[in-house]
């Protein structure tokens, strides 16, 4: 038998409250793509040093001894990979499987799902926040740029879902 999602409504509240004990415990919000920024910064810096102390981008992250997988949002990114593990461990969905349409290739599928997380990462860069750094934290504190990130993200995703939707029904 296969093991039910969780409710969504529950589901749904205790992101809240993870959101709420986050912004209680830490003084800041949820945010996922600024981890991922800070774990490549910190490549770069590995791979040449030199760039990274010349460069007007790179410098700011490693100013005054600072080591950018030290920020808050690595462990941030971390404790949502455990987190991800012990939750599929538990539910006993922990196993490596590609979910797809049966009409597509395996190979498609991971194509465009790697495409679309470039594409978010960097859109997420540009508007200098993610779904849950712009969108919740900023819904979480009333902020107007928190509400329309919200609308732009799933207004989008209904436009780009007419055209993609033969890749997963």
């Amino acid at each position: 038998m296969k093991n039910k999602y969780m409710n969504p409504y529950i589901a749904g509240t205790l992101l809240g409250l993870v959101l709420l004990m986050a912004m209680f415990l830490s003084g800041r919000g949820l945010g996922a793509s600024g981890g991922l920024k800070y774990c490549v910064v910190s490549i770069v810096g590995a791979v040449d040093r030199q760039h990274t102390d010349n460069s007007v981008y790179y410098g700011k992250y490693f100013e005054d001894g600072n080591k950018p997988l030290k920020n808050w949002l690595t462990v941030e990114l971390l404790g949502l990979l455990i987190g991800g593990f012990i939750s599929g461990a538990i539910s006993k969905r922990l196993k490596l499987q590609v979910e797809k349409s049966p009409d597509i290739s395996v190979t498609r599928r991971l194509v465009f799902a790697f495409l679309g997380g470039v594409f978010f990462v960097y859109g997420a860069q540009l508007a200098r926040g993610c779904t849950s750094g712009a969108a919740l934290s900023g819904m979480a504190v009333l902020s107007l740029a928190g509400f329309v990130t919200m609308m732009a993200i799933f207004g989008s995703a209904y436009v780009f879902a007419w055209f993609f939707r033969k890749n997963w029904i």
